[in-house]
This record gives C-alpha cells, sequence and structure tokens, in this order.
C-alpha cells in the first residue's frame, strides 16, 4: 500500500493484537495511528502461559511478530495421564508428539509493546465509548470527546464494540463450563514427583482435564502454568474471582480425580493466584467493512483448546501486514483480510466445540482407553487440523 493512503487510524486495544496491529499499521505508511487501551496497569503484569506450535512460531518470526530475544520454553511430547491409586503422576495413557514454544503472555506483550514506534499514541485509561462509521470516516467517541479517524481497528477484545457496531446483534456464546487457571512457582513442587522438562501434561478425568506446562517467570526461573476446565452443575459467572460453587468445584477436583501431583500443583498455587476465565464461541462473519476492521479475539473468540489464541491474533495481525502491502487502498486491503481470515475463524470456532465436546462434555472412559484408542480418539477431534493455529498458507 502506498504510504499514507491511510491518513489516521485508531486500534482500540492494547493487548497483543492490538500492539502488532500499531507497529504494522505505521510501517504501511499510516501517518497516525492512536491506540486506545482502557486499562490502565501494565499489561505485562498478565501471567498466563502461551503455547505457540513450532511451525507457526517460525511463521511469525518471519513476519517480525515474535522476537526470538523472548524467553520461552521447550515442549517436545505430550504425556496423557489418568489417576491411578497412589502413582504420584498418574498412569500414563498415551504419548504425542508436541512440538510447541511455551511463553509469558507478558513477555510476549511487553516485546510487543517495545516495537510501538514513539511516533504512534498509546493512550491508557483511554475508555471509547461508541463509534459512528461513515462514508468518509469513523468517529471514535470516549469519555468527555471525541476524534475522527480515517479507519478503526478492533483488537478490544471478546466483548469487542467494534463487533457490536459491525454486527449487531452477534454476541459470544457461553461453553457452558468455565477454565480456571493459575501458575505455580516451579520451586514449590522441588521433590514431589520427577516431571521431566520438555513434557506438556494432559491430566483427564471423567467431566474435564487439566492442562500443564512450564514458563519462563522472567527472573531465570519458572512458573508451572495450568489451566483446568471441567463443568460446574447449574453454576455460571462472569467474574474472575472463585466463589464457594467453583471453589468447591476446584477442590473435588484436585482431591478426588486429579493424581497426587496435579492436585498438589494446584494447592501450592495459592488461592489468590488462581483466577476463573468464562469461555465463549464466536467469529464475526466479516473481518471488514467500509472503514472497520477486526483482530484477534474481536474477530473471532474459539474455546483454548484449540492451542492458538494468541497465534491466531498474531496471524491476524500477518495477513494484514501483506494485505496491506499489497493493496492499492485501505478497501482492497481489508477486502483481502477478510477474504483470507473469515473462514480460518470459522473453522477455529468449529474446533474448539469439538474438542471441548470430547475433552468436557463428553469424555470417553479414560480408564479403560490405551495408547492407540487414544490416537484414534484425537485423530477424530483435532484430524482436520488447526491445533495450534492454522497455518498461514492454509
Amino acid at each position: 500500500m502506498a504510504s499514507g493512503v491511510v491518513e489516521s487510524v485508531a486500534v482500540i486495544g492494547g493487548s497483543i493484537a492490538g500492539c502488532a496491529a500499531a507497529v504494522v499499521l505505521h510501517r504501511a505508511g499510516a501517518r497516525r495511528v492512536v491506540v486506545h487501551e482502557r486499562a490502565t496497569a501494565e499489561l505485562a503484569d498478565r501471567g498466563v502461559g502461551v503455547a505457540v506450535h513450532t511451525e507457526r512460531c517460525a511463521e511469525l518470526l518471519a513476519a517480525g511478530l515474535v522476537d526470538e530475544a523472548v524467553p520461552w520454553e521447550p515442549m517436545r511430547v505430550r504425556h496423557w495421564y489418568v489417576r491411578d491409586g497412589s502413582e504420584a503422576l498418574g498412569r500414563v495413557v498415551g504419548v504425542q508428539p508436541f512440538p510447541f514454544r511455551a511463553y509469558g503472555w507478558g513477555h510476549l506483550w511487553r516485546a510487543l509493546r517495545a516495537r510501538v514506534p514513539r511516533e504512534v499514541e498509546f493512550r491508557t485509561g483511554s475508555t471509547v465509548r461508541g463509534i459512528a462509521a461513515g462514508a468518509d470516516g469513523v468517529v471514535v467517541r470516549g469519555a468527555d470527546d471525541e476524534e475522527r479517524y480515517a479507519a478503526v481497528v478492533g483488537a478490544d477484545g471478546h466483548a469487542s464494540l467494534v463487533r457490536d457496531h459491525l454486527h449487531p446483534g452477534l454476541t459470544p456464546h457461553s461453553a457452558g463450563y468455565p477454565a480456571w487457571r493459575g501458575a505455580c512457582p516451579e520451586d514449590r513442587l522441588r521433590g514431589l514427583a520427577d516431571w521431566a522438562d520438555g513434557v506438556c501434561a494432559y491430566v483427564v478425568f471423567d467431566g474435564g482435564h487439566l492442562v500443564v506446562y512450564r514458563i519462563p517467570d522472567g527472573r531465570g526461573g519458572r512458573l508451572v502454568n495450568w489451566v483446568l476446565y471441567a463443568t460446574v452443575p447449574g453454576t455460571a459467572t462472569t467474574s474472575r474471582t472463585l466463589d464457594a460453587a467453583h471453589r468447591a468445584r476446584l477442590d473435588e477436583i484436585t482431591g478426588e480425580l486429579l493424581p497426587p501431583f496435579w492436585g498438589e500443583l494446584i494447592r501450592r498455587t495459592g488461592p489468590d493466584a488462581v483466577f476463573l476465565q468464562r469461555l465463549y464461541d464466536v467469529t464475526a462473519p466479516r473481518y471488514a467493512s467500509g472503514r472497520l476492521l477486526l483482530l484477534g479475539d474481536a474477530a473471532t473468540v474459539a474455546r483454548p483448546h484449540t492451542g492458538a489464541g494468541a497465534v491466531k491474533a498474531l496471524q491476524d495481525v500477518a495477513v494484514l501486514k501483506s494485505s496491506l502491502a499489497g493493496g492499492a487502498d485501505w478497501a482492497s486491503a481489508a477486502a483481502a483480510y477478510d477474504a483470507a481470515r473469515a473462514p480460518v475463524g470459522q473453522a477455529m470456532t468449529a474446533l474448539g466445540r469439538r474438542l471441548g465436546h470430547g475433552l468436557v462434555e463428553a469424555t470417553p472412559d479414560w480408564h479403560t482407553q490405551d495408547a492407540a484408542a487414544l490416537d484414534a480418539w484425537w485423530e477424530g477431534l483435532a484430524g482436520q487440523g488447526g491445533f495450534g493455529g492454522r497455518g498461514l498458507a492454509r
């Protein structure tokens, strides 16, 4: 795209997708880029883990959207564990290749934030109250004023205001079960069991599963990052804080359904470091229309079972970058971006629902599974591709 074709762009949201989009838009020649981030605290404090498939990572490194200097932990294999008597880790049901890198979300964000040029205006504590799109631009309304931009990029998450404007009435659908998340300093677990380096653990039980892997802590040590999915009968919440029902369900799972080591991992994480994540399914039929464009969770929210949330957000930006480079103007670039990414969003939400059904809502009898049965079961769920993210060429 010729330098200066887009006079001004507002990026709503300053998370991973928003920072990456700001970098790409500035380099594509937008004369003014303003990021509106409603949070006032540093986003890098978010301590959850992000798993990135090595093939997807290579694509993102080549696109300049992941920095090789960001610390990461290698994963090589996935062990599927089930509770079996007093075995600390449990019985290994099967072992599968698992070529992923494990990052800390905050480390990825900090590296992208550092790449945002000084010419880009990054406003924290900037809450967007509404937008009004017309043929000649988009008005962005804040708490006290309004500004006009040539285009708006929505990187404002699962409850996206930009998506609401582009697709009125399209709302995220609850998955019907939550995720509990936490990260425990590795040294708290010393001496409990021999859980080998490079192993991602899938700890399975009737009605849910636990995913565990190590991530860097940013200080030379490691955290054990975990996310647990399970139903909580008759209860729903929108809070990140555990209420009595979700605390009781977590205690039941750690005490009765998980092998001893994995239950102890959750207990030693500490209650103040555990939070709830509500899960949704939603994907925009169009990722761009007129002067509005969607990225990341604003465009598609797939259940985290796909192992591709942050990857897909960065892939969206990578395709936006190539679309801007090949487009004669904003309209043609946005159309090319939409054509490439909207089908991927549909495929990823479908994959998330399939994986959620098999891993949470209708789990097999794990105690009768062997390695061959596990491989066949997994192939039935994920064999169409997309786990860890779909390749950019697809």
